[in-house]
């Protein structure tokens, strides 16, 4: 690639294959002061270049020290609310407003310098921009990275604030180091019982859903955007995929702020599970979504029309990336389950911990290296950790990866909400169009409804027990905006239409936590939502009628269901997981031995623990004792299990399971308590089986 020659004598001489624009290259005062002066002594160069690093030192740090500060006030003001009790704004509100109170300052508070005191050298290019360029200056090389476009017209006025600079972080720091342990945690820390309780409903919010939103949202903001072009508002260009992209990354949900309220006033345990999943998964799918659209490639000269095999071509790696994701998260949790179960690792504990803590990062990085999404296979990860690699740690390293993962999902969170805020006043390629902006607010409320409404009375022609319109209005309130929608919209920032929307997704946020979030305890108070369940005695969504008592009190009561109706594919995966999987993977479920045929047997004595055939009571988590569907209820201990239909089976001598078919006579049922009673009483909880009336 040639260069022209520039004014005095400079020659250009670009490198890389980025498609950055070429006119930062204005952004070299230091050279240009050295051609001017002849070049300079050498001695006087490299004390010029010592001083400037150590004062790109200084900044660092005090950039750094900035947001810790910030961190330490939140935490501070987050201990005076919970003190007060004070519930109207969130940890993540507060640390958005302290991350705006601090842009400003940075903003507006600190003397800027301008390098642009004189008329910037020309370079001109036959091909296109480049990343980074080699500037032979009197015979000396010096190479300067672009950062990006300057408006022309405001080729004068650009404020070069080291400070402002210096606390912009690169997006991928937000993608590598700031979201897996957030995305982790969330999958770590679920609750499996009321999760898996409610998936198909999750699922169907969170994949249906999620396409739907972002369809509803991509083409009302297209009409949006010929508004703009009709009124004169619109300054460059804005495709419809742009405005699909949009809808993927601004259909990203994240109600931090409403489900803490819910965990801290103990809210309805199944619209918690329902609100948790769908943001969970509905962020992976968001992510993948928007990779898919950033792919649509039609053939020909027009890439921006609608083609048929683009879309197909789209539609097919959305499924790959997701597919591979999820399997790329499982199989890493697969083998950190292996390696805890037969090494000796729980004699270290730090090793444990330090191991289990590398193995679960490197899935997010290893998924982005491969080309698929970390976010995807950093969550399959942390479930798959939770229910087999949990199981396998010693008691140490059981409470540090949970309180590990706790804190840094806290830090990550939070350090990304006060960017946030940062970044309204230190980002210097803001867009803001009022039409755009009121356009999306309007889109996401009706791209919301369309999701929520719609799939609720779907999904309750097929549930026994329905979503109740209370329900469905409290999870059309807490469709949040949050940090995965920032990050995405962060990540790319070139053009035009993707600043529009990072200003635009920036709003969102701000609004949604603040006001959304805020009002989350009248809400729940306005529609009739329960408060004060406890999750491991709230039994009230499963099917057969039965009561719970806590001391003398009853809990709730539920109605007579039949077996037939209940969740058969999550009792088919169950059996699979309880016989062979969790013998395999973990110390806890029933011997190979007596699970496997016959000709497996020097495999069975193989993999399986020797605490299987040691412990008689099993090892197990507290969510497989106690199985809920939407069909009936199921409780599991050790080797017997008692339906509240009337149904038990048992193991043999050999720990064989032999089922039994109970009646539904008052004998059969008072059969069964007696044998369990104790058990279910040590435990702290009573089941009284109904007693039909005959009379």
């Amino acid at each position: 690639m040639e260069a022209a020659v520039s004014p005095k004598g400079w020659k250009c001489v670009p490198q890389g294959r980025s498609v950055l624009p070429a006119l930062a290259v204005v952004l070299i005062q230091a050279a240009w002061v050295s051609a001017e002066d002849g070049g300079g002594g050498g001695g006087m160069e490299e004390l010029a270049t010592e001083k400037e690093a150590e004062e790109s030192h200084r900044q660092d740090s005090v950039s750094l020290l900035t947001f810790i500060l910030l961190l330490t006030l939140t935490i501070l003001t987050i201990w005076l609310f919970k003190h007060r009790r004070v519930r109207f704004l969130h940890e993540t509100g507060l640390a958005m407003i302290y991350g705006l109170l601090v842009g400003v300052i940075l903003r507006y508070g600190i003397p800027s310098t301008s390098y642009h005191n004189k008329t910037p050298p020309s370079c001109s290019l036959k091909e296109g921009p480049v990343s980074t360029l080699l500037l032979n200056v009197s015979g000396k090389f010096f190479e300067y990275t672009l950062k990006g476009e300057i408006n022309s017209r405001e080729i004068h006025n650009v404020e070069q604030n080291d400070m402002l600079r210096k606390v912009t972080f690169d997006p991928e720091v937000f993608f590598n180091i700031l979201l897996p342990p957030i995305i982790f945690h969330a999958g770590y820390s679920l609750k499996k019982r009321h999760f898996f309780r409610n998936l198909g409903s999750i699922i169907t919010y969170a994949f249906l859903g999620t396409a739907i939103s972002c369809f509803v949202i991509g083409n009302m903001m297209y009409g949006v955007v010929k508004l703009m072009q009709v009124v004169g508002q619109l300054t460059d260009k804005f495709y419809y995929t742009d405005c699909l992209f949009f809808g993927a990354i601004i259909s990203a949900t994240d109600p931090v702020t409403v489900l803490a309220i819910f965990n801290e006033l103990h809210a309805d345990v199944d619209l918690y599970a329902l609100l948790f999943g769908e943001s969970v998964m509905n962020d992976a799918v968001a992510i993948v979504l928007s990779s898919s659209i950033v792919a649509y490639q039609p053939a020909g000269v027009n890439t921006h029309t609608f083609d048929a095999s683009a879309f197909f071509k789209s539609v097919g790696i959305f499924l790959g990336i997701f597919s591979g994701s999820f399997a790329m998260g499982a199989v890493t949790g697969v083998v950190t389950a292996l390696v805890t179960k037969f090494t000796k690792l729980h004699c270290f504990p730090l090793l444990e911990t330090a191991l289990f803590f590398l193995m679960s990062w490197s899935t997010f990085l290893l998924a982005e290296a491969c080309g698929f999404t970390g976010v995807v296979a950093v969550l399959f990860c942390g479930i798959t950790q939770a229910h087999y690699t949990y199981n396998n740690l010693s008691e140490e390293s059981t409470k540090r990866t949970k309180q590990l993962f706790e804190v840094l999902h806290f830090l990550a969170e939070n350090f990304i909400f006060s960017y946030m805020g940062l970044a309204l006043f230190t980002f210097q390629n803001h867009v803001f169009s009022p039409i755009f902006i009121v356009g999306a607010f309007i889109a996401i409320f009706i791209g919301r409804a369309s999701n929520i409404y719609p799939l609720s009375f779907l999904l309750n022609l097929g549930r026994r027990h329905k979503i109740g319109g209370n329900f469905q209005h409290m999870m059309m309130f807490a469709g949040l905006r949050g940090a995965m929608a920032f990050a995405l919209a962060i990540r790319d920032t070139a053009t035009y239409a993707r600043q529009m929307m990072f200003t635009t997704t920036l709003l969102i946020v701000f609004f949604t936590v603040w006001v959304f979030g805020g009002g989350t305890t009248p809400m729940l108070s306005w529609l009739h939502i329960r408060v004060g369940v406890d999750p491991d005695q709230d039994l009230q969504p499963c099917g057969d009628s039965f009561q719970v008592l806590q001391g003398d009190g009853i809990q709730q009561e539920g109605q007579s269901k039949t077996k037939q109706e209940s969740a058969w594919l999550f009792r088919l995966w169950y059996t699979f997981d309880h016989n062979y999987l969790k013998p395999i993977l973990t110390h806890s479920g029933p011997p190979l031995t007596t699970t496997l045929p016959a000709c497996c047997g020097p495999l069975a004595h193989c993999l399986t623990s020797p605490q299987a055939y040691e412990n008689s009571e099993q090892l197990r988590d507290a969510d497989s004792d106690l199985i809920l569907t939407d069909g009936d209820l199921t409780l599991t201990y050790g080797d017997t299990a008692i339906t509240a239909n009337g149904a038990s089976s048992s193991s043999g001598p050999k720990g064989l399971n032999s089922k039994r078919n109970g009646s539904t006579s008052e004998e059969a049922l008072e059969r069964e308590l007696d044998t369990r009673e104790q058990e279910l009483l040590s435990r702290g909880t009573r089941l009284v089986f109904p007693i039909e009336d005959h009379a």
